[in-house]
């Protein structure tokens, strides 16, 4: 039973559910959120404490055993008195007012100075390499932005890679390039977060955005893909379905996700044909026979139950397979909006954004 311990997982599924339950307290949501994000650089910190003083416990507890100290003040030596020699010897702190005095506890202070020594090399070189993986993870969700919306969604990628070129359908050649970006992406994030599994608890910067909205977005769309468009190769999406998919497996373990069969349906058959009617006026026309739908709805039971457990443990919002309601793209809002309008400046504050959305297009990117 020992050996499956692991500490680092015990210590975040223990401290994650009371945090969880008192964020669920919190109104309105952009609060919630913003609660829920402290918990991962703070766990970092109260994580890195617990095994420094593992460590000190740890050697104090064989220096109590083996003996062979004293104290200056010729004090009788309680296992508290050890514990705090154990202490300044682990910081190299070297105050001398307790002395090991035989060979044995000589050597285990020396030991334990070095430990030291390596631990403070260990908090310099970790905490660097978690905000390194946590940037270049972020970096690939806030390009999401632009080609899938905020929130992103699957059918808003779709159509607009499509309406990059003046001909309807899909350039093939950008489809397989954004493709191999994400496939590279959810590799990078399986690998970061099985290593670093404090990275799950960090969450992006707006509330409209997470990994596992767009990690559940190119799920979405590869899975379309591989149902069938018309004109479109599924090749790349096979590739990245498959590491997407392993992703969202294994990072549910991760966070100790439990299977909910009563999840609510994403993509009730109202919303599908709304989608496929999207998908159509840009061009792509998805496969509709029986064989289509059934091969879509296995697709989407091989990693949908997963995503969905991951969310609700995480208090992350799933994205919708489309967006009904056209909202504005967080590049394309500012705090100051609301100022320039509240001064007059509607007409400019709308020609700014005409013009960005002329930029895009009629309705996107």
């Amino acid at each position: 039973m020992l050996r499956n311990f692991k500490l680092t997982a015990y210590f975040y599924r223990r401290t994650w559910m009371p945090w969880r339950r008192l964020a669920g307290l919190i109104r309105p949501t952009s609060r919630q959120q913003n609660f829920l994000g402290y918990f991962g650089p703070l766990s970092l910190i109260v994580l890195l404490g617990i095994w420094a003083s593992g460590l000190i416990l740890g050697f104090a507890l064989i220096q109590y055993g083996i003996g062979g100290h004293e104290q200056l003040s010729q004090e009788r030596l309680t296992f508290g008195r050890i514990l705090y020699h154990s202490g300044e010897t682990f910081f190299t702190l070297g105050y001398g007012d307790i002395l090991p005095t035989t060979g044995g506890a000589r050597a285990l202070s020396v030991i334990e100075s070095g430990m030291g020594f390596a631990f403070l090399g260990l908090v310099v070189g970790y905490i660097p390499v978690i905000y390194s993986s946590f940037s270049r993870r972020e970096i690939q969700i806030s390009m999401l932005d632009a080609r899938a919306g905020s929130p992103p969604s699957a059918v808003e990628l779709l159509v607009r890679l499509a309406g990059r070129s003046d001909d309807p359908g899909m350039d093939q050649s950008v489809l397989d390039e954004v493709l191999r970006e994400w496939e590279r992406w959810a590799a990078e994030l399986l690998e970061a977060q099985i290593s670093y599994p404090v990275l799950t608890f960090f969450r992006s910067q707006h509330s409209n955005q997470s990994w596992l909205a767009a990690l559940t977005t190119m799920l979405d769309v590869t899975s379309l893909l591989l149902t069938g468009i018309e004109g479109v190769h599924s090749g790349q999406a096979k590739l990245t379905f498959a590491m997407a998919r392993h992703a969202a497996v294994d990072l549910a373990q991760v966070v100790n996700a439990k299977y909910d069969s009563g999840s609510a349906d994403r993509l009730p058959e109202t919303e599908f044909e709304q989608m496929r009617d999207a998908l159509g006026r840009a061009g792509l026309r998805l496969r509709n026979d029986q064989y289509g739908r059934e091969k879509l709805r296995k697709l989407r039971s091989m990693y949908e139950p997963y995503v969905h457990a991951t969310g609700r443990n995480l208090m992350l919002t799933l994205p919708a397979w489309w967006n009904a309601e056209k909202a504005r793209d967080n590049w394309q809002a500012g705090p100051w909006d609301r100022v320039i309008q509240a001064r007059g400046l509607a007409g400019l504050s709308a020609g700014v954004q005409g013009s960005a959305q002329g930029l895009v297009g009629e309705d996107h990117f």
